[in-house]
């Protein structure tokens, strides 16, 4: 399955008043891998940011003023995007900002291009009722670090994004090993799969593959406000 994980910074928030995108940030995942694949335009938006906007991004009309419009870049970024499925935090601003982009350009609306998208903060209010969960909140809560992150930045907030979605999903992860079997249906007990325990190689964790499970457990840890299950010590 390929994920596209996607983050706008725009120069207001409405762009029915004419406020535009400034910036795009796109991060592949493959069958939940990241591949280092990315995406990533700066746009000249063709008038100035607001003044709460430019304070969260930092992007002056000064910097983009040399960038690409973004009719320069869209057959590059609707290539990219094509039939994958899209992660976004608060899905519906950045949606509703490249909807209006396309719309300019006589193209068809975002979800058209592609095969759906994921709200992040959907799934997170679902999981956390109640609680923050802005981008910052859901770092701190998977224990994901953004000391980093002073403004905001599409391609950056889309990398937090994506490991804060694979922390928030991991649960979804099959354990299952698909197996193919001939069909024995009519032969009784011998359908049952053989495994000699002979040929079974283990191949133990190396270092780095236990620190990063050590990472894991002291992230659920955090989320139970104790040890979790895999960390109890079984009764005597």
């Amino acid at each position: 399955m390929r994920q596209i994980v996607l983050d706008t910074e725009t120069t207001g928030l409405n762009p029915r008043t004419g406020d535009r995108v400034i910036e795009i940030g796109c991060v592949e995942m493959v069958n939940r891998r990241l591949t280092g694949s990315n995406l990533h335009f700066y746009i000249n938006p063709g008038r100035d940011s607001e003044e709460g906007a430019l304070a969260v991004h930092g992007l002056t009309t000064e910097f983009l003023s040399d960038k690409p419009k973004f009719a320069e870049i869209s057959a590059e970024l609707l290539d990219y995007i094509l039939d994958a499925e899209i992660i976004i935090h608060n899905a519906p601003f950045d949606v509703g900002f490249l909807d209006v982009e396309f719309n300019r350009l006589g193209l068809p609306p975002f979800q058209k291009h592609v095969a759906g998208v994921i709200d992040t903060l959907v799934q997170a209010k679902s999981l956390y009722p109640g609680k923050r969960n802005s981008l910052d909140a859901l770092c701190d809560r998977y224990g994901i670090s953004n000391a980093h992150r002073v403004l905001h930045g599409a391609l950056l907030d889309a990398e937090l994004l994506a490991e804060v979605y694979l922390a928030m999903t991991r649960g979804q992860n099959s354990l299952t090993i698909d197996l193919h079997v001939e069909d024995h249906a009519d032969h009784g007990d011998d359908s049952l799969l053989r495994v000699a325990l002979a040929d079974v190689i283990v191949v133990r964790a190396g270092a780095d593959e236990l620190e990063a499970h050590e990472l894991v457990l002291n992230s659920l840890d955090k989320e139970v406000r104790g040890t979790c299950v895999w960390r109890a010590q079984p009764a005597v």
